[in-house]
C-alpha cells in the first residue's frame, strides 16, 4: 500500500513538474512549447486551474443527475413491463395451441349449460370454433 501510494505521489509530481516555455520569434509572435526553441525563451509557471462551481451549477448539476437517474429508472421499468407482456403473450399463444390441438382430435365436446346439463358441439360448431382458435393463433402468436 505504502509502494502504491509513492508510486502514484512520484507520477503526480512529474505531472506538474513539466515546464513550459515562451518566446517570440522573429516575426514578433508569441510561441509556447516544452522545450526552449529560442535562446531568450523564458520558463513560464503554470498553475492547474481550480474551477468553483456556484451553487446554481451545482443545482443545475444535480437536478440533471436527478433526470438522468429517473430517465435509467423509467426506461428500465419499461423493459421490465415490455418482458412481463412478452411472458404473458407466450404463455396465452401456448396455452391456445394446446387448446387447438385438443379439440382437432376426434370426439365428442361439449359445455355443461345453467341447469348443469351437457350441451354437445355439432360437427359444425367444432369446424367455427378450430377455425376462430387458429385465427386467434395466427393473429395473436405470428402462426
Amino acid at each position: 500500500m505504502l509502494m502504491l501510494c509513492l508510486t502514484f505521489s512520484c507520477l503526480s509530481s512529474l505531472s506538474v513538474a513539466q515546464e513550459i516555455y515562451r518566446w517570440t520569434d522573429a516575426q514578433g509572435r508569441v510561441h509556447f512549447g516544452q522545450r526552449p526553441q529560442a535562446a531568450d525563451a523564458e520558463r513560464v509557471d503554470v498553475r492547474p486551474q481550480v474551477m468553483e462551481r456556484d451553487a446554481a451549477t451545482r443545482e443545475r448539476e444535480a437536478r440533471s443527475e436527478r433526470f438522468f437517474r429517473a430517465r435509467q429508472e423509467e426506461q428500465q421499468q419499461q423493459r421490465e413491463e415490455q418482458a412481463e407482456r412478452q411472458r404473458q403473450r407466450l404463455h396465452a399463444c401456448q396455452q391456445m395451441r394446446r387448446e387447438l390441438v385438443r379439440i382437432s382430435q376426434p370426439g365428442l365436446f361439449f359445455r355443461t349449460d345453467q341447469q348443469g346439463e351437457r350441451q354437445f358441439y355439432s360437427d359444425a360448431q367444432m369446424a367455427k370454433a378450430r377455425q376462430q382458435l387458429q385465427a386467434r393463433v395466427a393473429e395473436q402468436c405470428g402462426d
